[in-house]
């Protein structure tokens, strides 16, 4: 059976929960079909840690597919992340106390990655669906950035697996009191849900399916 592997974030930043990974976690083990599984992993929100945990559970799962999802607060719909960049630069700590500045994600390596999904694809079925969603040509230069271009970086070695980032709003309840946009976690699940399955088609089976990208 073909494997999906999905990743959200432990929370940080003083936060007591990650929308991200619950987001994720409500999948872990469920079957898109008789033939495709979810399967879901935490990644610490740690420069020194996160690619080494995402590296094992690509080791270990061997998907055909990963998407890796990610907080960002103040964002306003499911930001499907284009490209991303060979550089670090964080604002502030992350979970292990490191605030590396102006350092590569890989040394040595290419100078930006774009994602392989379909993503125009992918963000007309929800748009469809009454989901706000977008392609993102910025994904940052934290942790989440550092994740999305570790996966693209080590895809090179794995062409037949497809990958992404996306990231998504703070939960209602991370913004009680405060004039943020936010996005129930169930709700991105059950845009997971509507979104993976185009996921693994090209954008070129999605049209002669009858899906626009418009």
């Amino acid at each position: 059976m073909a494997t999906i592997l999905l990743t959200g974030f432990e929370p940080f930043g003083g936060e007591s929960v990650n929308p991200s990974w619950q987001a994720v976690q409500a999948l872990d083990g469920v079957r898109l079909d008789d033939e495709v599984q979810i399967r879901a992993v935490q990644l610490p929100c740690s420069f020194a840690a996160s690619l080494q945990v995402l590296q094992e559970n690509l080791e270990h799962y061997h998907p055909v597919l990963v998407l890796c999802l990610g907080q960002a607060g103040g964002r306003t719909d499911l930001s499907f992340e284009k490209v991303a960049i060979n550089h670090i630069d964080a604002r502030i700590a992350d979970n292990a106390g490191a605030q590396p500045i102006d350092q590569p994600v890989i040394a040595g390596g290419a100078t930006a990655y774009f994602s392989t999904l379909p993503l125009k694809a992918m963000v007309a079925k929800l748009q469809q669906a009454g989901f706000a969603a977008s392609i993102s040509y910025t994904a940052g230069t934290f942790v989440c950035n550092q994740v999305f271009y570790g996966l693209m970086h080590l895809l090179q070695q794995r062409p037949n697996v497809r990958g992404g980032f996306l990231h998504i709003p703070y939960s209602p309840g991370q913004v009680k009191g405060k004039q943020l946009p936010s996005m129930p976690p169930e709700l991105v699940t059950e845009a997971l849900k509507l979104c993976l399955p185009v996921a693994l088609q090209t954008e070129q089976d999605w049209l002669i399916a009858g899906g626009t990208l418009d």
